[in-house]
């Protein structure tokens, strides 16, 4: 398959998740704790989950008395906040909105074969899944490192039975919780040498209080080396966790515009800023769904610190920041950033692959491939930035991609 003459490496787009997943595919022991969405997000592609007797996406919603209301609570409260959110206009138009595009893929359940019409109708040759409501499945600060660990599993066992259906069309991405970095070298050994997965993810915001630098998660980044797979950072907003946005409380809008692309910013800090890639040379890093028109003026501004050894010595960092990023980091592109053009122009095109995010709102299904086909970028760089660099991040041989 081609696009105008273009093969397609979709570098993320999304599966949605049965409601009831980790019900099904978590270990007994942890069954009425599992995480659960609900039946207005599933049908919808929103994200949404219940953990630990909390709402995500969390707003900081208020009760009747105008107060706001505790991050913990009973179930029929639970329900209530829930179906209150649910008949917010500004939700229901997201729902009219996403019915217009996939009301049949939505009736059929979201099933492989809807993931794989869609692919067709753009014209995706592969691609790689990352969830919708497991985006906040680890978006709790205290769970305990071994139900952290059980909520992965169940979510990457589930997965592996989803993209075996067309393996070499679709790849999987395994969710690893860092609230254990022991158990995240263990289920991300296992998601490769077992489950036959491309690449682990992680949310990018920091589990109690521990920074991506610190060594203490160095395991990790060796593991990953040692397999030969990337890391890749993908955020979904209204997490119980630090997240960039938080300060905008019960605004939707502007905590959407900002947690994105803000906390992407923040992991390319610690990356190579931290000295992460310094110290981990074969490394591969991706920072997704966050847009890419920040990179230059980001990488120009940690190499101005650098430089005059503001907070930080060459010999910590032996390099400039953006060394460490060319070298070592991805970032996504959305369907329609025009701005690509002047990433391109001082970045240069191996740095950037392209994503649809379907079927998320913010996707421009069924024309993203299109649209990004019209923004006036050397042909070159679109081949780059539309398979090669993507084929190349997540390893794909090119007796595989035929």
């Amino acid at each position: 398959m081609a696009r105008a003459g273009f093969k397609v490496f979709d570098s993320d787009m999304h599966c949605v998740e049965p409601p009831d997943l980790w019900e099904r595919y978590i270990e007994p022991r942890y069954r009425e704790r599992a995480p659960r969405s609900s039946e207005f997000a599933f049908r919808n592609a929103l994200v949404y989950m219940e953990l630990e007797q909390r709402l995500m996406p969390w707003f900081e919603p208020r009760g009747p008395d105008g107060r706001p209301l505790p991050a913990v609570l009973p179930p029929q409260l639970r329900a209530a906040v829930r179906q209150a959110a649910e008949q917010r206009p500004e939700a229901r138009s997201l729902e009219a909105f996403q019915q217009a595009r996939f009301s049949d893929f939505s009736r059929r359940g979201w099933s492989v074969e809807t993931q794989l019409e869609a692919m067709e109708t753009e014209g995706v040759d592969v691609t790689v899944v990352f969830p919708t409501s497991g985006l906040l499945a680890l978006g709790v600060e205290e769970l305990e490192p071994d139900f952290a660990g059980a909520v992965a599993r169940a979510y990457n066992d589930w997965l592996h039975d989803y993209v075996r259906r067309e393996p070499r069309r679709l790849l999987g991405a395994a969710m690893v919780a860092p609230h254990s970095v022991e158990e995240a070298v263990r289920e991300t050994r296992r998601a490769v040498k077992e489950l036959g997965f491309r690449a682990i993810f992680l949310r990018p915001n920091p589990v109690r209080g521990r920074q991506w630098y610190d060594p203490a998660y160095d395991a990790l980044w060796e593991t990953c080396t040692e397999l030969g797979i990337p890391v890749v950072f993908h955020e979904g907003v209204g997490s119980h966790l630090p997240q960039a946005g938080s300060r905008f409380g019960g605004n939707i809008f502007l905590r959407h515009v900002a947690c994105h692309s803000m906390e992407m910013m923040y992991a390319a800090m610690a990356f190579c800023g931290g000295g992460v890639l310094a110290r981990h040379p074969e490394l591969k890093v991706g920072l997704f769904e966050g847009n890419c028109s920040w990179v230059p003026w980001l990488l120009h501004r940690m190499d101005e610190h650098w430089e005059i050894e503001f907070g930080v010595s060459h010999r910590q960092i032996p390099e400039p920041p953006s060394h460490y990023f060319r070298r070592q980091c991805v970032v996504s592109v959305e369907a329609d950033e025009d701005f690509v053009t002047h990433v391109v122009e001082h970045l240069g095109a191996d740095n950037i692959v392209f994503s649809t995010d379907w079927p998320h709102p913010d996707s421009r299904y069924p024309r993203a491939v299109e649209r990004f086909l019209e923004i006036p970028l050397p042909e070159s760089a679109k081949r780059k930035l539309l398979w090669e660099n993507c084929a190349r991040f997540y390893g794909l041989a090119e007796t595989e991609a035929r």
